[in-house]
């Protein structure tokens, strides 16, 4: 287990020089914002589980991946939710356990396009093999867009599974920073 207490690196940095560093042994990654609380005992084997059926796999998604979707969950940017059928997964919010609210997206166990960053897990050989890397032009925003978009070019599978946590955190689309990210994305996949 590889932490990073009071990072001031952006992710993309941070979780490269975790794969530089693990890449010649064979390992689990999980990907995980510092404001999340795993609650569930047996993560670990959800994890693993979810991994039989996909390369990568993470806790809320979306089946869909449309042209200058700004996040996982949002059609455009005025921040329109996409349609139920399209979302995956479940999220709890808040700083205590029981989460104060709980994001129910979907059904979990589904194929997705685009995965929520709140955490990302892969075996190593599947991003070494396919070359997946975090873009460290995305310092925070769009870090978890982009390594999709990878992943989807390599035909890597990705899926939700169901785990029990709560995130602190509900993002910070719409800021200064998020719009400047989300102009960086759009130049890179000329949308």
């Amino acid at each position: 287990m590889q932490l990073f207490p009071e990072n001031k690196r952006g992710l993309s940095s941070v979780y490269n020089q975790a794969i530089d560093q693990l890449s010649n042994e064979p390992c689990l990654f999980v990907f995980a914002h510092d404001d999340l609380f795993i609650l569930d005992f047996y993560w670990a084997s959800a994890i693993a589980n979810g991994l039989e059926h996909f390369g990568i796999v993470g806790c809320a998604g979306n089946k869909r991946r449309q042209a200058l979707q700004p996040s996982w969950a949002f059609q455009n940017d005025q921040f329109e939710w996409d349609s139920p059928e399209n979302l995956s997964g479940i999220v709890g919010h808040g700083t205590t356990f029981p989460a104060i609210g709980l994001s129910i997206f979907g059904p979990p166990f589904q194929e997705v396009k685009l995965l929520d960053g709140l955490l990302l897990a892969a075996y190593s050989e599947t991003l070494i093999k396919n070359n997946i890397r975090f873009d460290e032009q995305f310092d925070f925003h769009f870090y978890d867009m982009d390594f999709c978009r990878q992943a989807e070019i390599n035909d890597v599978k990705m899926g939700t599974i169901p785990l029990s946590l709560v995130h602190e955190s509900g993002g910070n689309f719409g800021t200064d920073a998020w719009k400047h990210g989300y102009q960086k994305y759009l130049q890179k996949w000329k949308e």
